[in-house]
């Protein structure tokens, strides 16, 4: 008999445990190797894990929900199908999994120990698991445990999630700047409070005539991103439009031909990314992230393209990175572009695919949406909204002076910046910039 153990895999360098989504097998059951065995979601990224070997799944020894740090042995398969009975009547069932005792990684993560000396006061037994990030949050911000004992979290199992956190947080300092006028001893977080704190998050509703939905792993993350981003830049967000008669010219002549000649399709997308990487290398604040009080301008250009996932859209977004983009031609791009949105939608996308990007583009246009005010994906400083392209009468001047009524298509580019270090100044100096490449597109181009 030879046992196989299955451990969390480490989907990313950054990446120091994952959540166990679902089981798709149950103990004592048959796997072949490379089956699906379970679904895990990671802070970046979910995947599928298979069997890595061919066997009986004899143990499973985390149910679904529970966070497990990577590396730590979550099931066990049975290599010799024919002595698999004995072990199988002693097996676990899922919901009876033998779940280990689980604390933070030791040699990268800030431990409680580091905490209690930190708040300088003994604090209390953990008794419940603190991921890496809320423990690294905590020792940045000056959390000691006892504190983060009475914080309510949202997770399963009351474990407490980054959102928790810095929820937990920003409240403390707003509660701190009003007390600051009428009293001027220190806020110490209490239990009533964080009890407080809970409670006024809920809210009213008629249960008869609702329906609770719990959010799924990717629009949590969607969720804390997007908070966050607001939280941390200063958003500001200019509109131009364009005249892109030419370039649509040029992909209604070129799309058989180009299909042919590179097997996938020819859409407008990479010409944006092309006129985009085209006018970030003319300004590369546009292209820079903010560290402190330090501006880091990035010498390449990683390109991040938002996905929407779902037939509607109503799976969530995500956005894969097309790393070097810069180096690349129009049919590099477009060949890029359609492979990671392909990845994206059948949720292949690695760990790696979504990390690194320096600048993303958000084509809500695709859903007959003009303009709109997308949010700054962290921590990059700004991020492209390309609108439906319609066709509209316009005033051109002819060759003779003239003015005259003409019909041209037109598409709306909205540019969201973070004003720390981007001016209006700058965006749309950038933004007009974009026009005349995207304008200079026509149906003679070369591609």
């Amino acid at each position: 008999m030879s046992i196989i153990e299955m451990v969390m895999p480490k989907m990313g360098e950054s990446i120091m445990e994952g959540t166990i989504l679902k089981w798709h097998k149950k103990a004592g059951d048959k796997v072949e190797k490379d089956e699906n065995i379970l679904d895990i979601a990671t802070d970046k990224v979910d995947a599928e894990v298979p069997a890595s070997e061919s066997g009986v799944l004899v143990e499973i020894l985390f149910a679904e929900n529970e966070v497990v740090p990577v590396g730590e042995v979550i099931a066990k398969i049975e290599t010799a199908v024919g002595e698999a009975s004995e072990s199988l009547e002693n097996a676990p069932k899922p919901k009876e999994a033998q779940v280990k005792e689980v604390t933070a990684p030791e040699p990268e993560m800030p431990t409680s120990a580091s905490l209690e000396k930190k708040s300088g006061s003994g604090a209390q037994e953990k008794t419940r698991f603190y991921s890496p990030v809320v423990m690294s949050i905590a020792q940045k911000e000056g959390v000691s445990i006892d504190e983060l004992e009475v914080i309510p979290g949202t997770g399963a199992g009351n474990r407490l999630s980054k959102t928790d956190i810095l929820s937990y947080l920003a409240n403390k300092k707003a509660s701190a700047q009003s007390y600051a006028s009428t009293e001027k001893r220190p806020i110490k977080e209490n239990a009533p409070q964080a009890e407080s704190l809970k409670h006024a998050t809920i809210s009213h509703h008629a249960s008869e005539r609702t329906e609770i939905i719990q959010m799924d792993n990717i629009r949590k993350l969607i969720s804390e991103h997007m908070v966050h981003s607001k939280r941390t830049s200063a958003h500001v967000t200019s509109v131009s439009e364009a005249d892109v008669t030419g370039l649509v010219q040029l992909v209604e002549s070129r799309k058989e031909s180009f299909l042919k000649a590179n097997g996938v399709k020819l859409t407008f997308t990479p010409f944006f990314v092309d006129a985009c990487i085209k006018t970030l290398k003319q300004f590369p604040t546009v292209n820079a992230s903010v560290d402190g009080d330090k501006i880091i301008l990035k010498k390449y250009i990683n390109f991040g393209i938002a996905v929407a996932l779902g037939e509607s859209g109503d799976a969530g977004l995500i956005v894969p990175v097309i790393k070097n983009a810069d180096e690349m031609n129009l049919v590099g791009l477009a060949r890029f572009i359609y492979e990671l949105a392909t990845k994206a939608r059948q949720r292949k996308l690695h760990p790696d695919d979504i990390q690194g990007g320096t600048f993303t583009l958000t084509n809500y246009g695709t859903t007959g949406n003009l303009f709109g005010s997308p949010i700054i994906n962290q921590p990059q400083v700004a991020i492209l909204g390309t609108g439906a392209i319609v066709k509209r009468p316009v005033v051109r001047t002819l060759d003779d002076g003239t003015d005259a009524i003409v019909v041209r298509s037109i598409m709306y580019l909205s540019l969201s910046y973070d004003h720390r270090i981007i001016d209006g100044a700058l965006a749309g100096t950038f933004l007009q910039t974009l026009v005349k490449h995207l304008e200079g597109y026509s149906e003679n181009s070369q591609i």
